[in-house]
């Protein structure tokens, strides 16, 4: 079972429009959880430059967590240029991602959901279906990597001979 804590939705002017969730289970530290939600919410469109997050200490008492975990994802938000804090007044939407376009989202989501049901409908529970997405987005990025360097594409080596990331 996925216990998962969430600190509030939105809804008033004074409320931060995302909501965070913390999934144990997922092996992914606290701080990663909350920084990948802020990406995929600026990615589905749900976070717009200006828009606040949730104070820190608004995290702590809703998620039971350190406020230096918080403060740490929130300098890694600001780290990549997708927040700036104003003191005092909190920490704000800086930047943006490369949205996914909505007409795409939305048959893609479609799609998703009816595979979804399918799993659900052959005795795939939640946690057995993140794992069989997980390996197989594994499998995709390897077979993507491949496919990149059957073509020509920069290898592991070579950028590290360029002094990229491997």
């Amino acid at each position: 079972m996925v216990v998962v804590k969430q600190v509030n939705d939105g809804g008033s002017e004074s409320e931060s429009p995302i909501g965070f969730r913390l999934d144990p289970a997922s092996g992914v530290p606290t701080y990663l959880q909350l920084v990948q939600q802020v990406e995929q919410a600026l990615r589905l469109g749900y976070l717009h430059p200006g828009d606040r997050l949730p104070r820190v200490r608004e995290v702590v008492a809703a998620l039971a967590i350190n406020p230096n975990t918080v403060l740490k994802a929130y300098r890694e938000l600001e780290g990549k240029g997708l927040t700036a804090g104003r003191p005092g007044q909190g920490t704000f939407i800086d930047g943006s991602v490369a949205p996914a376009t909505l007409p795409e989202l939305a048959g893609l989501r479609h799609a998703l959901l009816a595979w979804l049901e399918e799993a659900e409908a052959n005795g795939l529970d939640a946690v057995s279906i993140a794992a069989l997405v997980t390996s197989t987005m594994r499998d995709f990025e390897e077979r993507r990597r491949d496919r990149s360097s059957r073509a020509g594409g920069p290898t592991a080596r070579s950028r590290r001979k360029a002094g990229g990331a491997a």
